[in-house]
């Protein structure tokens, strides 16, 4: 039986594309969509020796209309999409009493509306079709505690949605047969780890930023992007079959860490 095909938001980068190159690795076919085009024409020119089919279009997972296309076209190249990844998001780091509304408005649109636009789609189309599926959505350690760094109010409460908004799909739709879960990302080498910082200073302030990170994973390292779309891999898979409403914590052991030294 042909594994039901895979469909990635955020693919042009990080967590999203090595999701991505996984599952076409293991000749499974996969639609990836990201606002940027050229990050999916260097996606797709990665994923050229690899066995499974990869069909890439650009979208905006904040407008609902785009999504809807997203899933239209997706479905009509490969299928109805039965396993979805929503892992697009960014980050724009401000103290709260700092923090434009506007940039607050922006980062939950592109972290939490998106993903519910996604999710939405998604469940509607599989509800319509009479199938199952399985959604995995990318939360992070500031949905749970307040990240030392600070400046995190916009994304901390844009996650912490994503997070509440999995636990209530997963009971709404566990009759259908669709099963939603969350992983919980630390610290990786991705863009995302730099996105806060200004553009002028990403370059100076890699090594610096980096250095800081790792001194807070008790694994003592950043994550591999690989190694959260394993996690990913697992929980869309039907391996994972009894498995809903969850989230799986990936981050080095940091949410299970204390600061206090007593």
């Amino acid at each position: 039986m042909t594994d039901p095909a895979v469909l990635v938001t955020g693919a042009a980068s990080g967590v999203g594309r090595a999701t991505v190159m996984l599952w076409t690795s293991r000749g499974v076919a996969v639609a990836a969509t990201d606002r940027d085009e050229d990050g999916l024409r260097s996606l797709a020119e990665e994923a050229k020796t690899l066995r499974g089919r990869l069909y890439t279009l650009s979208g905006d997972v904040t407008s609902e209309p785009e999504v809807e296309r997203i899933f239209t076209e997706a479905s009509e190249e490969l299928g109805t999409i039965m396993r979805v990844v929503a892992s697009g998001g960014i980050e724009v780091n401000a103290a709260a009493h700092e923090l434009s509304a506007a940039d607050w408005e922006h980062v939950l649109q592109a972290n939490l509306t998106g993903t519910f636009l996604t999710c939405k789609v998604a469940v509607k189309a599989m509800v319509d079709a009479h199938v199952g599926g399985s959604i995995v959505c990318l939360s992070s350690p500031a949905a749970f505690v307040g990240l030392a760094g600070g400046g995190n109010a916009a994304y901390a409460a844009s996650m912490g949605g994503v997070s509440a908004l999995v636990r209530s799909l997963a009971v709404d739709y566990a009759g259908y047969g669709i099963r939603v879960n969350a992983v919980v990302p630390g610290a990786a080498e991705t863009p995302l780890l730099l996105s806060g910082v200004p553009e002028p200073d990403r370059e100076s302030s890699h090594d610096d930023l980096v250095e800081r990170a790792v001194r807070e994973v008790p694994l003592g390292r950043l994550a591999k992007p690989v190694e959260i779309a394993q996690a990913v891999a697992w929980l869309l898979s039907d391996r994972a079959s009894y498995v809903t409403g969850s989230h799986l914590v990936c981050d080095g052991g940091l949410l299970a860490k204390s600061a206090s030294t007593f």
